[in-house]
């Protein structure tokens, strides 16, 4: 019998059963694609993963099976937590609380500020940042590749702390406009010669 490790997630319980899924088709998805088993308990949201040790250090998708199931948690689409499944893609979880402290009138500020009105500051900052990012309970998390989720968490941050709408959207325009530029510097370079004409 192989040993196997375990790993505790405990996720909010309203999302329970997003994570189960309809009859139970997401956590096999995840159990399928990850190599690994789910035991989810529906009155404590707590989550135990195990998968073979053995496995561990071969099969990245049963270390990145964690981060699926806690992204779920922290409000993303199954859809979505998956993408982490693709190579580069991280999980990135703020707690609110560092800025809003105890008081849940301050918590709820800092959602509306980090959502906008119908959504809008979350979608232009996913759209500048090239992440995808969940508002939910006490969190923001983000989902993207190293250099882009770390300047969408720049963006939250500044946000959550007082800083304006205007500030966090000025250097998300600077990091895209310099993404932009050093991409075409690297087609230019790689672009094979023109043949000359004959």
């Amino acid at each position: 019998m192989s040993v196997r490790s375990e790993r505790l997630i405990r996720i909010p319980l309203e999302r329970v059963g997003v994570l189960v899924g309809r009859e139970g088709s997401v956590k096999a998805e995840i159990e399928r694609r990850c190599g690994v088993k789910l035991d989810i308990d529906g009155t404590t949201g707590d989550v135990i993963l195990s998968y073979p040790q053995e496995a561990s250090s071969e099969n990245l998708n049963s270390l990145r099976a964690a981060d699926v199931v806690s992204a779920i948690g922290r409000g993303f689409s199954p859809e979505k937590a998956m993408g982490l499944l693709e190579e580069g893609k991280m999980l990135t979880i703020i707690d609110l609380r560092q800025y809003s402290g105890k008081s849940e009138n301050a918590l709820k500020r800092i959602r509306s500020r980090l959502i906008g009105t119908d959504g809008k500051a979350r979608r232009i900052i996913e759209q500048l940042s090239e992440t995808q990012i969940s508002i939910f309970g006490h969190t923001a998390a983000i989902i993207g590749e190293m250099k882009e989720s770390r300047v969408a968490q720049d963006a939250i941050e500044k946000l959550a702390s007082g800083g304006t709408h205007k500030a966090a959207y000025q250097m998300l325009q600077r990091y895209r406009t310099k993404q932009k530029l050093e991409r075409l510097q690297l087609w230019e370079t790689q672009a094979p010669p023109e043949e000359n004409e004959t």
